[in-house]
């Protein structure tokens, strides 16, 4: 590896991102002076929201805020891709969940290689969703790991990491919008520091690999006979999407809570059944625990308070959840 010896120069960056999650790292870079962001690719406008409108991602609409030339390849394995990446010859790409799998042929064009910012402290959690499986497992650190992408699933040498606690009641979506902030100094330090030969890029432990899949609908379905803990974690771990469901009278609906208090009393109903309070509604969970319920929304209908549920169902003694 060549390494640049005038400070001054700025390193030739392409960006390669999708979502929200990238668009901090793309900002931090093209206000550095230490940078030249000379592209950004994107995926291609697609349908989003409700209307289904065709409309650019959060990476192309912040680049074209910022700017910045977009590139939009159908596929990065393109010949076109390739030409295009050749003839504007960055010192790195940095990639940020494009999702799409780069092609070998590609990862040397660059000179420093393809740098990706991943939200897991690698070998933990490679995959498309380290975040939502990390909360949904009930973990209280988590990260983010800097590194050189390879052939494999997140599988190349590491740069930097950094350690980020976990709230207790952080969601997927709140954990994913501080993480893309941290992660934004992380990644320009991470490339001045390569740069200067200052850090080497380290093969990661073969030992404690995990994975974090992409999310299944079924993924988010409650299995009641699991702690009430473990099913909270999971609601905020699938949040917004698959969310946690259930079917009620063989209605599917949406629910949002929290674990309540630990008693013995919750170990003479089955699992499933609702427990209706004056003041609260329960669902029954294993392990003798229990879920203090505070929103339901049944399919088609809008979000309801939990009161509003047992108001509108005239909830029976045996109901329950299945």
């Amino acid at each position: 590896m060549v390494i640049r010896t005038s400070a001054m120069e700025a390193l030739r960056i392409v960006f390669c991102g999708t979502p929200e999650f990238a668009v901090p790292s793309l900002r931090r870079l093209a206000e550095r002076p230490d940078f030249s962001v000379e592209a950004v690719i994107s995926q291609p406008d697609r349908p989003r929201g409700r209307g289904q409108r065709i409309s650019g991602s959060p990476m192309k609409e912040a680049a074209l805020e910022l700017g910045l030339h977009v590139y939009q390849p159908e596929t990065i394995k393109s010949e076109s891709a390739q030409e295009f990446l050749k003839r504007v010859a960055p010192d790195a790409v940095v990639i940020i969940a494009y999702g799409q799998i780069i092609p070998a042929r590609l990862l040397t064009i660059p000179r420093l290689g393809w740098l990706n910012l991943h939200a897991s402290l690698l070998p933990r959690y490679r995959g498309a969703a380290p975040i939502h499986w990390a909360i949904a497992n009930g973990e209280t650190i988590t990260g983010l790991t800097t590194m050189q992408i390879d052939a494999g699933m997140d599988t190349g040498p590491t740069l930097l990491r950094r350690e980020v606690e976990i709230g207790p009641d952080e969601t997927a979506p709140e954990l994913a919008a501080r993480l893309s902030a941290i992660g934004a100094d992380l990644i320009a330090e991470s490339l001045l520091q390569f740069n200067r030969g200052e850090i080497s890029p380290a093969p990661q432990d073969a030992k404690g690999v995990s994975y974090a899949p992409i999310l299944k609908k079924e993924d988010g379905r409650i299995d009641w006979a699991r702690p009430a803990q473990q099913i909270y974690n999971r609601m905020r771990g699938f949040a917004p999407w698959p969310g946690a469901y259930t079917t009620f009278r063989e209605q599917t609906c949406q629910l949002w809570g929290s674990p309540a208090a630990p008693s013995t009393e919750w170990t003479q109903f089955a699992t499933g059944e609702i427990i209706h309070t004056t003041t609260d509604l329960y669902v029954v969970c294993g392990e003798g625990t229990c879920l203090r319920l505070e929103a339901v929304q049944i399919e088609g209908r809008k979000k309801i308070s939990a009161r509003q549920f047992a108001n509108g169902a005239r909830l029976a003694a045996d109901d329950g959840f299945d």
